[in-house]
């Protein structure tokens, strides 16, 4: 099993990386997408969410995968944490996900929401390819309007450009 994680993990990096950007004419301001929890998906605080994703000592307590500046491609160093999701949501099919995509301040609100979706479906690829079903992912983009960071600055911005793995109760 774990050898096919090792083949499969470059492949999907692969696919994840491919470029491409956005073109044709400006579109209208694009809706942003909010989420509200609802009744049955669980705590907000994550209190329902099993002790593995709440461990700070466990992997699965990290949720960000972080991108280099205009890049959707997730990096080598991200490799084992989206691999250590795939494993565990392999192991859980009753688990959903949402993967939100994030961004810099920099460049119109279109690019931007652009953008912060080819961030998430590069993470859904990678999950995807690893193994887990496509009705466990959600993937949305948040562009720019949810920073970690508020700053104006490249270390601002570098914690900004993201992806966000949430689990049913997070969200």
């Amino acid at each position: 099993m774990n050898m096919r994680f090792a083949f499969l993990l470059p492949m999907a990096l692969l696919l994840a990386g491919c470029p491409s950007t956005p073109s044709g004419p400006e579109q209208p301001d694009a809706p942003i997408e909010t989420r509200v929890p609802t009744v049955n998906a669980g705590s907000v605080d994550g209190r329902d969410l099993p002790n593995e994703l709440r461990d700070p000592k466990n992997l699965l307590s990290q949720r960000s995968v972080y991108f280099d500046y205009n890049s959707f491609e997730v990096k080598r160093e991200y490799q084992e944490l989206v691999s250590a999701h795939a494993r565990f949501l392999v192991a859980n099919r009753q688990l959903r996900i949402l993967v939100q995509g994030h961004t810099d301040e920099r460049g119109s609100r279109e690019y931007n929401l652009a953008l912060g979706q080819k961030r998430a479906d590069a993470v859904r690829r990678v999950l995807t390819v690893l193994g887990v079903q496509e009705e466990q992912i959600e993937a949305v983009s948040l562009g720019e309007e949810k920073p970690k960071n508020e700053g104006h600055d490249d270390l601002a911005w570098a914690e900004n450009r993201r992806g966000d793995i949430l689990y049913r109760g997070e969200y």
